[in-house]
């Protein structure tokens, strides 16, 4: 993934994180453990933060961790559950496009996190995940805990789903599979790696120093770039092309990036179309943006430009096949620029379709562009549309995700906005997208859960940025992961979460109404299984309960601004606040068109 460059973060940002937690000073030097050699490869990864969720395991990693570094670069962010620790290191590389640490304990642990890491893998974020195993050595385990706290081939488990893991036998070997793992995480296309360390081999006395490495010269800078025959056939296509399409996918949050893709559209008159599986890719009040970002298919204003490209560029958008075969009738020429198929393997089914294309340039967005314009040779920018988008204004007085959108938008005014999560009832069209950190896209495997998590990452990827991180999430999706707030609240993470609770797990709904209707059935029992409520959830208490500041039930329109004001404030002020505004079901017209047509 090519570097990203949010807003630098002051180093008081960093210092508050730093006071929280500090250990005794130990007066401990030099490695003396296995345990305390990898912590010094940690370090030498440059990665600031490890979360993790405590086990015996690798209380090894753990004590070396604390006493050998100070709990320091990396320092440890204690969460109440394994996936959540998977899923702040997911949201913390949503933002910096590099990998930070998670540790979970044993085979349980990595099985808890199983969900966090598959979102991460299908997000294409890296990550390093350190696990642990009881003694490899059947002779050295504690009778009974130890024996089921240790497998085969652990890394197994996610081995579908992750780049790269390794079993390390030695100090040494476990030094070289650290330094290793966070590589192989960090270089396009990018993902979670895996390090199992044997429980012996952490406590385990050095029988001798373990020689020095040059960290830096194991894990070498990889650049991409296009082809050169390639690039010129690509260049030569979007030169005459009449009307072209860019479908702005997965890139990076650097502003430069960002900056390249306007000019392009620029240079060309191309219509974009961006999607909210993905990062802010574009800007959405720009006039060469068509329609709104959508979340399964393309919304009619896109599908129509689309059907009507004769030449269409793909910036490594997810599922290519998908969108044309939800479009129809796509007859142009197709450019791919993507590494994502040097990471298709015979497990995960998340490479979707195998699209038709005429070009590949394979190499990462961020390097293709500035050579396409470079290729496309002399020539200003073509005549751009005037016009100026508006945004939608909620019709009726019941209390829609719309108009939470809207009063939302209104509370925060001209600050500068990081939407870290939105639910699947957002209307992309509710909420301009004007920098790459406006929206850092969604949790990549559909893993209900995965919200909270994750923008208590990317709001410390933020902290200290001047931006206002706001995550948006559904009730069950809250749920699940809630108690991610306390890692927020104990670490002083600034965030806002807004929680659009419509009391039903109602994607459910209208998959039963589906069904129902194939079947002739009655749609009025969908609800049955799939509603929360009798009793209703106190979200807000669940927060208050963490140490955050909850905020609700909102049920009229009218409370909405003061309350969010209320809220913003105390973030502001350094605080997390949940926001709980319950909400009318129902999506917009084209994700339930989408969700209630027949299977084919």
């Amino acid at each position: 993934m090519s570097s990203s460059k949010p807003e630098k973060l002051p180093a008081q940002a960093d210092a508050d994180i730093g006071a929280v937690d500090r250990p005794l000073p130990a007066a401990v030097n030099a490695a003396g453990f296995g345990s305390d050699v990898v912590a010094d490869a940690l370090r030498a990864t440059g990665i600031p933060y490890i979360a993790l969720n405590p086990g015996a395991s690798y209380r090894g990693l753990h004590d070396s961790l604390v006493n050998y570094l100070g709990n320091e670069k990396p320092q440890m962010l204690l969460c109440l559950h394994e996936e959540s620790a998977v899923a702040i290191a997911h949201g913390y590389a949503k933002v910096t496009g590099k990998a930070m640490a998670a540790a979970v304990h044993s085979n349980v642990g990595l099985m808890h996190a199983t969900m966090a890491v598959f979102n991460a893998w299908c997000d294409r974020m890296p990550m390093l995940i350190l696990g642990a195993t009881g003694p490899v050595d059947a002779a050295k385990r504690r009778p009974w805990i130890d024996w089921i706290h240790t497998s085969r081939d652990q890394g197994a488990l996610i081995r579908g789903y992750s780049k790269w893991d390794d079993q390390p036998a030695s100090p040494a070997a476990a030094r070289e599979a650290v330094l290793r793992a966070a590589w192989i995480a960090n270089t396009a296309p990018c993902g979670p790696t895996y390090v199992n360390l044997d429980a012996e081999m952490q406590e385990a006395k050095l029988a001798e120093p373990v020689a020095p490495a040059d960290a830096q010269r194991l894990m070498p800078q990889v650049a991409s770039a296009p082809d050169a025959g390639a690039l010129k056939k690509a260049a030569e296509l979007l030169r005459n092309a009449k009307k072209p399409v860019i479908l702005a996918g997965r890139v990076s949050r650097d502003l430069d990036g960002w900056n390249a893709r306007v000019a392009l559209a620029e240079r060309l008159n191309a219509k974009v179309v961006t999607d909210l599986k993905v990062g802010a890719a574009f800007p959405t009040h720009h006039p060469l943006h068509t329609g709104s970002p959508g979340t399964i298919a393309p919304v009619p204003e896109a599908a129509d430009a689309i059907r009507a490209a004769d030449v269409i560029l793909s910036l490594d958008w997810v599922d290519v096949a998908g969108t044309f075969k939800n479009v129809g009738n796509v007859t142009a020429k197709a450019v791919q620029v993507s590494v994502d198929h040097r990471l298709h393997n015979g497990w995960s089914m998340d490479y979707q379709g195998l699209p038709t294309l005429d070009v590949l340039l394979d190499c990462e967005p961020d390097a293709a562009i500035p050579a396409l314009l470079d290729a496309l040779g002399p020539g200003g920018p073509r005549a751009v549309p005037a016009g100026k988008k508006e945004l939608p204004v909620p019709a009726g007085d019941k209390l829609t995700v719309d108009h939470m959108a809207e009063h939302l938008r209104r509370a925060v005014g001209n600050r500068p906005v990081s939407l870290t999560h939105l639910s699947l009832s957002w209307n992309g069209a509710s909420w301009p997208f004007d920098h790459p950190l406006s929206y850092l896209g969604s949790d990549g495997g559909g893993g209900v859960g995965g919200g909270p998590g994750i923008s208590v990452g990317a709001a410390l990827a933020l902290k200290g940025s001047g931006r206002l991180p706001i995550a948006v999430c559904g009730d069950g999706d809250f749920l699940m992961g809630v108690t991610a707030l306390w890692t927020a609240t104990h670490y002083k993470i600034p965030l806002l979460f807004v929680v659009a609770n419509n009391r039903s797990f109602f994607n459910d709904e209208l998959h039963q109404e589906r069904v129902a209707r194939m079947r002739n059935r009655p749609v009025e029992n969908r609800w049955i299984g799939q509603r929360i409520s009798e009793p209703d959830i106190d979200l807000a208490a669940m927060a208050r309960a963490q140490g955050a500041q909850g905020f609700g039930p909102v049920t009229a329109i009218a409370d909405l601004i003061p309350t969010f004001e209320k809220a913003i404030a105390a973030v502001e002020a350094g605080a997390v606040a949940v926001v709980d505004v319950r909400v009318e079901p129902g999506y917009t017209a084209a994700m339930t068109a989408v969700m209630t047509r027949k299977s084919e």
